[in-house]
């Protein structure tokens, strides 16, 4: 049922589903430009895509929600938005740097980048016994020739189509076979939330003897953060409001949630933080609180961000910065070992997911309503076979 969590249809993996001819056509929710919910479209007769060279055809058996196909529908990205993240368009978007990347996207597009499915085809240089393998996606698109520079990077479900769909098309080599008992739905709360958490922790360097401040962690990426510093032995305080601190508390499992859960914004952070002395501040939230958050760091801490959903332009003394020794990371692409890591922890259960509610694809428009009142508590997915 719509926005209800999993069911257990839910459970049912693509490998379990009658074999059938690939149809010529699919169902899909298109992204028809700029804008709010009415840019999403719903078609029943979409073309379905063929993968070519080096590509596999994946049949999608779930897409999680982000941040990023959000902010990209809506324009977000534009240097001319400075408000919070919202599920409405935006009057002023420049069409110059609507996307992550600063470069205009293209349309239609079919979003969603968080694919879990089955591999049904290949495409020619890929190897048939690949058919018939579960998969998650990496969403980097790399160069294949130099894959560490960041220029030449894009997203899928931005710079390609991508899993808003019951069928879509990647490289090969995004698509991360996976042996896991989770459902499908499941499997699809990790690749983006998961992949950029990891990757904000690795680039801040962060270790068992960090003590680690997470805003936001009621989020997708707030409670993965939560979760894989835990996995790196550091200590952890959350943040989140006071009515999803059980469901906080929760994550990962019994023994590996937080250490401590605050408010989502305490008055006085220091005296609520007491005698701690938070090393890293781990941030997507953003905001007017952020002083307050750089305020907290211990001398010598690192900041490191990848996102601002509370809104991008804050405030900084930078007397904090350089008095204190701070140091600042931003984190958006991540390194290329990091999906390949994640897939090992899912598949050693070190890592759990955080599924909120599942909507059949259909219901998209309602599902990002939802995710962005950010009343829940871990990750919203879309279901393409309802």
């Amino acid at each position: 049922m719509a926005g209800q969590g999993l069911d257990s249809t839910d459970n049912i993996t693509d490998s379990e589903r009658p074999a059938a001819a690939l149809p010529e056509t699919m169902q899909a929710m298109v992204t028809v430009g700029h804008g709010g919910l009415d840019k999403l479209v719903w078609h029943e007769d979409w073309p379905r895509p063929e993968p070519g060279p080096g590509q596999v055809l994946v049949r999608v058996g779930a897409c999680g929600l982000n941040n990023t196909d959000v902010n990209t529908r809506s324009g977000w990205y534009s240097k001319a938005v400075s408000g919070a993240t919202a599920g409405d368009g935006y009057d002023d978007v420049d069409t110059e740097d609507p996307s992550w990347g600063g470069a205009p996207v293209t349309f239609p597009r079919i979003q969603g980048a968080d694919a879990c499915g089955e591999i049904v085809a290949v495409g020619d240089g890929v190897e048939a016994g690949r058919i018939g393998q579960r998969v998650i996606t990496d969403n980097w698109l790399r160069d294949p020739d130099d894959p560490l520079d960041k220029n030449k990077t894009g997203y899928f479900g931005s710079e390609c189509d991508g899993g808003f769909a019951q069928f879509t098309v990647m490289p090969s080599s995004n698509a991360l076979a996976v042996d896991s008992g989770y459902s499908d739905a499941e499997l699809a709360t990790f690749s983006c939330s998961y992949s950029t958490a990891e990757g904000m922790l690795t680039r801040a360097a962060v270790t068992d003897a960090d003590t680690v401040l997470v805003p936001g962690a009621s989020g997708g990426v707030g409670g993965a953060l939560v979760q894989l510093a835990k996995r790196r032995g550091a200590r952890v305080i959350a943040m989140a409001s006071d009515a999803k601190h059980e469901a906080v508390a929760a994550l990962g499992g019994p023994g590996r949630g937080p250490d401590r859960i605050l408010g989502r914004n305490p008055v006085n952070l220091r005296a609520a933080v007491g005698d701690e002395r938070v090393t890293v501040v781990a941030d997507v939230v953003g905001g007017d609180y952020w002083p307050t958050l750089i305020d907290i760091l211990e001398r010598g801490g690192r900041y490191t961000c990848s996102g601002a959903i509370a809104g991008p332009i804050v405030s900084l003394d930078l007397r904090t910065l350089y008095l204190r020794d701070l140091t600042f990371t931003g984190s958006t692409v991540i390194d290329p070992e990091v999906m390949g890591n994640l897939v090992r922890y899912i598949e050693a259960g070190e890592i759990k997911p955080a599924l909120a509610a599942t909507y059949p694809l259909r219901q998209l428009r309602e599902a990002q309503t939802a995710f962005v009142a950010k009343e829940h508590t871990g990750n919203i997915v879309v279901l393409p076979w309802d």
